[in-house]
């Protein structure tokens, strides 16, 4: 799924450099976001000289063209064709009100073309409106390179990444996480906060375990949702040796969870796993929140809530499903080298080859017969991003980390969902992970995500994220 963004442009202007640069500047960067599907919001050269903010006058106009869009207002970027007016552009954020990423880029000068015509000074004019941005206290982004030509490939990376940023904070700003039962009473790792949450504009909605069951049994196996969510499951994962009776109360378990999630419009779940649903009810529910995950609704396993937050935010981010593994186990002797592991609700497109199978660990405490509905396989060798949020109760700040690896071919003898994973200084990630407190659960998600996630939770967030780098 590709979310189309609409974005704010400002073209910023200072009268004693080359105007006609905006001209051509507006243009060139309305033509990129355009390529990429992007709707632009824009003031017009019937607006402005140009369509730029100078003045102050040029500045009221563009922020009152932004406050008329702001609800469907992704970002803003900020370009400079010459050197623009940083007080300008500074008022006209600030008068807008909007609270969205903002991206400045400034155009590079031709060392060919430095006569007062074509000369730029961008370079210099970006210091100028970051310092007043600043000193105004908006939060903005910045390209990697401190001039990008908006010809070249970079420039269209930076918008896709500043694209992904946008996503992550308008989708994590007014998110709401669904809670489905008591956690587990073996895990205080996953404690939280849902107070600090509240803070950043992340709901928590709660569910008791005992309603989820009482609905899925006035649920008739005539019903036509569950004969649907009955199709699906065996479509998705084969299904071969599921008791019917088992696959039946899946399907009803998905219903009863699809219709809570859409009443009380859920980004995320996260939900009590383990053990009461398997003794009073005689299924996991692994293979449920496996296709809420691949649905781009994730679902994590332990009323791991957190741990739902950051798998939203990573399929935001990569527009691709999330899911929530454990650091597991080390392999071999490899620094470097780590087996990532849950038993499993992975979603199916994260596996080579998927398949419904029972869990075969607390098959010894409830009886095999109560443990069907995991999803197991290895998981699809390529790139991959992670993330953890963890609340700070005792400082009161939301805290986390991200990083970038890769899952390797790997075969292993085991259960569950699994893949080998390669994150070069995984020793020292993993002791930060350790005295940093956080918790064994890791959100994944395909892709190289890592710099839209860091730059959304400490730039826009504020909350503090080590970004590992290796």
């Amino acid at each position: 799924m590709t979310q189309k963004l609409t974005v704010g442009l400002l073209v910023g202007n200072r009268g004693f450099f080359p105007a006609w640069l905006c001209r051509e500047g507006r243009q060139e960067v309305i033509g990129v976001l355009q390529r990429l599907g992007w709707e632009v919001v824009t003031l017009t050269p019937e607006d402005t000289r140009y369509g730029s903010v100078e003045t102050s006058a040029d500045a009221a106009k563009c922020a009152e063209l932004f406050r008329q869009n702001a609800s469907r207002l992704d970002g803003v970027v900020v370009t400079l064709p010459n050197f623009g007016d940083e007080r300008a552009v500074a008022d006209a954020l600030r008068w807008s009100g909007l609270e969205v990423p903002v991206l400045i880029h400034a155009f590079p000068d031709d060392p060919a073309h430095m006569d007062v015509r074509h000369r730029r000074d961008s370079f210099c004019g970006k210091l100028s409106v970051c310092n007043n941005l600043h000193q105004y206290g908006i939060r903005f982004s910045l390209t990697r390179s401190h001039t990008v030509s908006p010809a070249s490939e970079e420039f269209e990376q930076e918008l896709r990444w500043f694209g992904a940023v946008c996503r992550t904070v308008r989708g994590l700003r007014g998110a709401r996480i669904g809670a489905v039962g008591a956690r587990p009473m073996a895990f205080k790792t996953v404690r939280y906060s849902e107070k600090l949450l509240e803070r950043a504009g992340i709901s928590v909605e709660t569910l008791d375990l005992s309603e989820v069951l009482g609905r899925c049994e006035r649920l008739s196996d005539r019903d036509r949702a569950v004969r649907a969510q009955l199709t699906e499951l065996r479509a998705r994962f084969g299904a071969r040796g599921i008791p019917a009776a088992s696959l039946a109360k899946m399907a009803k378990l998905a219903v009863v969870l699809g219709r809570w999630v859409e009443a009380e419009r859920l980004s995320a779940t996260a939900i009590q796993c383990w053990t009461a649903i398997e003794e009073y009810f005689g299924v996991v529910p692994c293979a449920v929140m496996s296709l809420m995950s691949e649905a781009l609704r994730p679902s994590a396993c332990e009323v791991d809530v957190l741990g739902a937050v950051a798998m939203r935010a990573l399929a935001l981010a990569s527009e691709q499903p999330a899911a929530l593994l454990d650091w597991n186990n080390n392999y071999g002797d490899d620094p470097d080298r780590c087996v990532m592991f849950h038993c499993s609700n992975l979603p199916p497109s994260m596996l080579d080859q998927p398949a419904m199978g029972c869990q075969d660990i607390i098959a010894g405490t409830v009886g095999k017969e109560n443990a069907y509905g995991t999803v197991v396989g290895r998981i699809r060798p390529g790139p991959f991003t992670f993330a953890r949020i963890s609340t700070d109760d005792t400082a009161g700040v939301v805290r986390a980390y991200t990083g970038e690896g890769v899952f390797e071919p790997a075969t292993l003898q085991t259960f569950g969902g699994y893949g080998v994973a390669y994150i070069p200084g995984l020793s020292k990630l993993l002791r930060e992970i350790c005295l940093g407190g956080f918790e064994h659960h890791v959100a994944v998600t395909r892709g190289q995500v890592s710099r839209a996630i860091a730059e959304a939770f400490d730039t826009y967030f504020g909350w503090p994220t080590l970004h590992h780098h290796g």
